[in-house]
């Protein structure tokens, strides 16, 4: 993979910029493609740190095409045929983009996370913690943390802005956004994806311990994931030889980096610190060793 071309920010003067979130840009094709750059930002506690990840967009690419692909007889996607090379005209803009650009198609995006957990980590952790639930579902006592759960839980998020943060919301919350039927199917069908992903990947030495995935919505309304699929910044990926229920695992996502920000005197609002050249490279490596395990690619 060719980490040299570094992309904080992507500037296509030919296409109309929509927005920036916190990873992807997102241009305007026309009135049924986006082209969706993937760059290599690290956001972290919802805030974008200010050192990017050498390769990390082509990496989040590659694994969420892959999954796509693999879950298309479970979910219709984004994907199209057209490449970079057919809607940017300038070489070198070319040449920067491929294999972190996307062209698209256009869907309504849900309001909502699809969230889905299969250990008790995170936010689901401290919640079971003070509650004896994760977003209103009872869970058994005595739970530790990191613990695979009886079975995967659907734990929707409302969506935030860049710079906010999602919020756990309640199942009913979900039928009151999008209706009783879309809420059921995109619960069954992201519960689904992660059951068979996580089975894939801990054959290849990955527990996938949560996942969030977005989805929207044709003009005949018909559902389609869309953004990004299983990679390290949506999921949190744990080695198998290195798992053990009662502490937090090591990771293959930006949980390394987190880990790293907590030791520091950082109050979680921005500007994010720096990162030390050692903690981008070692993020990087875990992010293309997560992607090597999982597709060999």
């Amino acid at each position: 993979m060719n980490t040299t071309d570094v992309l904080f920010e992507s500037s296509i003067p030919e296409l109309p910029l929509l927005g920036r979130g916190k990873v992807r840009d997102i241009y305007n094709v026309d009135d049924h493609h986006l082209l969706i750059v993937t760059t290599d930002r690290l956001s972290a506690y919802d805030v974008v740190l200010p050192d990017p990840i050498p390769g990390k967009g082509q990496v989040l690419t590659k694994l969420s095409v892959f999954w796509f692909r693999m879950m298309a007889d479970i979910i219709d996607n984004q994907l199209t045929d057209l490449t970079v090379d057919d809607v940017v005209k300038d070489p070198a803009l070319r040449q920067l983009l491929r294999g972190r650009a996307l062209v698209v198609r256009r869907f309504r995006p849900l309001p909502i996370e699809a969230v889905v957990r299969g250990y008790l980590i995170g936010s689901g952790w401290r919640d079971y913690l003070a509650t004896g639930q994760v977003c209103g579902i009872d869970l058994p006592r005595g739970l530790q943390q990191a613990q695979q759960l009886p079975q995967p839980l659907f734990t929707p998020a409302s969506k935030a802005a860049a710079g906010d943060h999602d919020e756990n919301i309640s199942y009913a919350a979900v039928v009151d956004l999008i209706g009783e039927k879309m809420a059921a199917h995109v619960r069954d069908v992201s519960i689904r994806i992660y059951e068979r992903a996580a089975a894939f990947a801990l054959q290849r030495g990955i527990i996938i311990a949560d996942t969030k995935f977005e989805f929207g919505l044709d003009d005949e309304g018909r559902l389609h994931i869309i953004d990004e699929a299983l990679t390290p910044d949506s999921s949190r990926f744990w080695p198998v030889d290195g798992y053990m229920p009662g502490i937090s695992p090591p990771s293959f996502d930006k949980q390394f980096v987190r880990d790293y920000l907590d030791t520091l005197d950082w109050d979680k609002t921005p500007p994010g610190p720096e990162l030390p050249a050692d903690i981008l490279q070692q993020t990087g490596e875990k992010y293309r060793e997560a992607l090597d395990r999982l597709t060999g690619l």
